[in-house]
Formats: C-alpha cells, structure tokens, sequence
C-alpha cells in the first residue's frame, strides 16, 4: 500500500486495485491473489524483501523486515529489548522467541528468579541487566519451539520440566532443558553463519531509528548506539565473535557440538 501510494506500483501492477491505506476491500482482495499467486499477489506471495528487491531501491525503504522476515506488531520505539530480539534472531524479526519489555508481571519476575534474576529491570533499561534478562528469557523460548510447546498456557520452568518428563519417560532437568534451548539457538546461528549471514545482518530496519509523526511514540525511537552496544553485550555474553556473530569454537565445545566449526571452519 505504502509503494502505491508512492507511485512504485500503479493500477496498472495491481489489476485496477486501489490499494491506498485502510482499504479493507482491497486488502482482502490482495489476500486471495497472494494465496493463488495471481497479479501482484504472485509479487507479493515471496514476502516483502523479495517484493523490494523486484521492485527496486525505493522499495527497498519501505520494506520492514530482519532477515526477509517481516516485523509483527510489537514496537522496538518502545520495548527496546525486543528489538534487540527481532535483530539477533536467526530467522528474523521473531516476537515469540523474544522478550516483552512490558510484560514482566510479579508473576514472570517470580519465574525469572528460578534462573538467577533477582531485581527488577524498567522497561526502559537498556543496559546489561536487561540483555542478560532477554539471553535468559528467549533461550527458554527456543526451548519451547523445540519441544513445539505453546507460549500461552501459563506454566513455569518447573511443570516444564515435569512435562518433559511425562511425555518422554526422560529424567530430565531444568539445566539440560535450558542446554537443549541454548545448543538449538547456537546450530541455528552457525548455519547462517555457513550461508554468509554476519553481524550486519543483525539489525533493524531504517524506520525505527525515527520517532512516529504522531501518537505515543512520538518523542521516541530506537538509538542505533544504544543497540550496537546491547549487540556486542549479547554477543559477548552468548560466546559469539564479535564481528561475525557466529558462535566461538568455544562456545561450540561448551555445548558439546564440536562437529560443527570443523564443519564451517569456525576457527
């Protein structure tokens, strides 16, 4: 809608659709070529990186996404720590494997001292007690996507486990689960690492780094010094090199993956 709006796609591209914002009928209409392939849905049905990319730099401006995936709903103006996550992400802009900034309830602070993580951190903080937070918090996440366990039912790191234990006959532990999250974020991070991904790859896109015309958000935005330096804490944090983002030899021995940088060639 933006690219029509600026001329980058015309009534001719879309089929005579005008595809100006808040137009609810051509958004349906848009939905149904895209699922079919048809028209500008067939432009459209790769995702917005390779939309850009046919339709040229300008394009290219418009489209928000991390690594070809584009950007849910929630805010990194805002939740800055999520944004963060939808940079380091390997799979791009992800909110489920990511920290909410507001949603540290008493009942998600009670689940977070289990790990370690005893005072409270603002939703402003962007120092290294709220990176640690989100290494801690989103490494659970990835534990979830591996166990294909739904985010919503409220269970904490203990009936976790418990589950674990029921469905697999394993006597397993809290440590070794948080291993088995941590191991797939690393393997996850080395093959992008094997298919050229770096650590300029772990950014956000342009828009953010600017406050919204208006609203809430308007006095606000994402400081690309600040998040360079959350990064590299993450980073180093995480064992990763500081200039690629893949995970140090180390780090792989840690986790006992070794194969894999003989693999790559992670020195």
């Amino acid at each position: 809608m933006e690219c029509f709006e600026k001329g980058l796609l015309t009534r001719r591209d879309t089929g005579g659709i005008e595809l100006n914002f808040g137009n609810a009928d051509a958004m349906l209409q848009l939905v149904s070529l895209i699922a079919r392939r048809e028209g500008v849905g067939d432009l459209l049905a790769e995702g917005v990186k390779r939309a850009a990319e046919k339709l040229g730099p300008e394009a290219g401006k418009l489209s928000i996404h991390v690594k070809g995936l584009e950007v849910p709903m929630h805010e990194p103006r805002l939740k800055r720590a999520l944004g963060l996550g939808y940079a380091v992400s390997p799979t791009g802009a992800d909110h489920v494997h990511n920290i909410h900034d507001t949603a540290f309830d008493d009942s998600m602070w009670n689940d977070m001292r289990s790990l370690g993580v005893l005072d409270r951190v603002t939703v402003e903080d962007f120092g290294p007690a709220k990176i640690r937070l989100f290494r801690y918090f989103s490494t659970w996440r990835h534990l979830a996507n591996c166990l294909v366990l739904c985010i919503f039912p409220p269970w904490n790191y203990e009936q976790k486990v418990d589950l674990v234990k029921a469905v697999t006959g394993w006597n397993t532990t809290a440590f070794e689960l948080w291993k088995v999250g941590e191991r797939a974020l690393n393997m996850t991070r080395a093959f992008n690492f094997r298919e050229g991904f770096t650590a300029k790859d772990d950014w956000l896109p342009d828009r953010f780094f600017h406050p919204h015309d208006v609203g809430a958000l308007a006095k606000t935005a994402v400081d690309g010094e600040q998040l360079l330096v959350a990064r590299r804490t993450y980073y180093r944090m995480m064992g990763w090199n500081e200039e690629t983002g893949a995970p140090t030899r180390e780090k792989l021995e840690e986790l006992d993956v070794r194969w894999i940088a003989d693999k790559i060639g992670i020195e």
